[in-house]
């Protein structure tokens, strides 16, 4: 499983890379852009913001070269499917391994359409349902592998009562039965829990925020058991009666 961070916030992903085990990506979006302690209590123009992400974007992908780095569009009910992939195709322009997020709408998916037969990379993004799962798959048809995620949201179907980690577990038994050119990447992570769920039904990706992260580099088992003990005394004591 790969394992990406959730952030916008660049000196983040530097304290990322230094955790165990290796850093295979970063998503991004409005909302975590806005948190960046550059951009936090600032208003700017729609060109500067833009420019602001830029430069976010290009400093991640030089800290994760290999990794993908996901870029998400300005989309809001009005927004049309050509304005969106108009976006689309500037943001994949700035980074060399860029996947762009569209909103798992009529006009997203049309975007993402158009964006996979021009070769681009995409990341469908708030994902609730297995219906928006089989409709991203239809869309995104002939990609080749790595080439399309789809990120259905788990704590926010757990903040509505739902078990967001059952969407992700049907969502992967659906697409066993294709092709596999659509990878699932768990988002919207709230907790280690979700993590490790994540992880033991084998998900092709997860993405989380820093805190969660570090507490999955820490963790500490409790490894230790009465029977293992006692075995280990059992062992030791046979084996020494074997020595004269």
């Amino acid at each position: 499983m790969k394992v990406f961070l959730d952030s916008g916030d660049p000196q983040e992903t530097k304290q990322a890379i230094k955790l165990p085990g290796k850093l295979d990506g970063q998503t991004t979006n409005p909302s975590l852009i806005a948190k960046n302690p550059d951009a936090s209590g600032k208003k700017f123009t729609r060109e500067e913001i833009l420019s602001f992400y830029k430069s976010v974007v290009k400093q991640i992908s030089r800290l994760i070269p290999r990794g993908s780095v996901s870029v998400e569009v300005y989309a809001d009910k009005s927004t049309t499917a050509e304005e969106m992939f108009k976006q689309g195709k500037e943001m994949f322009s700035w980074i060399p391994n860029a996947h762009i997020k569209y909103p798992i709408t009529k006009a997203g998916l049309e975007a993402a359409q158009k964006s996979v037969r021009e070769g681009m990379r995409v990341n469908m993004t708030l994902c609730f349902t297995m219906q928006q799962a089989a409709a991203v798959y239809a869309a995104t048809l002939g990609a080749k592998k790595g080439q399309v995620f789809i990120s259905p949201f788990v704590g926010r179907l757990d903040d509505q009562g739902e078990n967001g980690m059952d969407l992700v577990r049907n969502i992967m038994e659906m697409y066993r039965q294709g092709d596999g050119h659509v990878e699932v990447l768990t988002a919207s992570v709230r907790n280690l829990g979700h993590f490790l769920q994540a992880r033991s039904l084998d998900c092709d990706i997860i993405t989380a925020p820093l805190r969660v992260l570090k507490q999955w580099a820490d963790q500490d088992y409790d490894i230790k058991h009465e029977l293992t003990d006692i075995g280990i005394e059992r062992f030791s004591a046979d084996w020494n009666n074997l020595i004269k």
